[in-house]
């Protein structure tokens, strides 16, 4: 009785019932916001998606099918939020200080994938730093880390 209870609510929620990443899974909230960036200037350019890709496997030490599932279910999140608050709220409360400054990282790292910074990207950047608690000071060296990182792999920033 109770599968079927399950298979009924998975089935109202259209989730997909091999999908191995909670709703509340930090991994989630962090993909989900990288998609929203990716997505916040109206284009996801290749480089943007690629760059989704490898950051997240990478950061989350995914293997290839880990990585699609991820951005699947990021995707399903995304369309689903608001506001940035649904996605930061969870990484908030799961993660450190440190870590927290990791996914703002990751974020300049899509920002910086098609080597330009569009001011929508920016000011995104900005209220998730704010709502995770990273200091503008470090928000600004991640982002000059990361341009010098991108100059340097011959991807020249506007």
């Amino acid at each position: 009785m109770l599968d079927t209870l399950r298979r009924f609510l998975t089935d109202l929620a259209g989730s997909d019932e091999h999908d191995h990443f909670a709703v509340d899974d930090y991994r989630v909230a962090a993909a989900a916001l990288l998609v929203n960036l990716a997505g916040v200037d109206g284009v996801v350019d290749p480089a943007e998606k690629s760059a989704l890709h490898d950051v997240l496997k990478s950061h989350f030490d995914l293997d290839e099918a880990g990585t699609a599932e991820l951005i699947g279910a990021a995707k399903r999140r995304e369309a689903d939020a608001v506001d940035l608050y649904a996605f930061t709220s969870v990484l908030k409360r799961s993660l450190d200080a440190e870590a927290r400054a990791g996914v703002i990282e990751m974020m300049w790292e899509i920002v910086f994938a098609d080597g330009s910074v569009h001011e929508l990207e920016d000011n995104v950047v900005w209220r998730a730093a704010e709502l995770l608690g990273v200091s503008t000071r470090e928000r600004v060296e991640l982002k000059r880390r990361i341009a010098a990182r991108a100059r340097s792999l011959g991807a020249e920033p506007a």
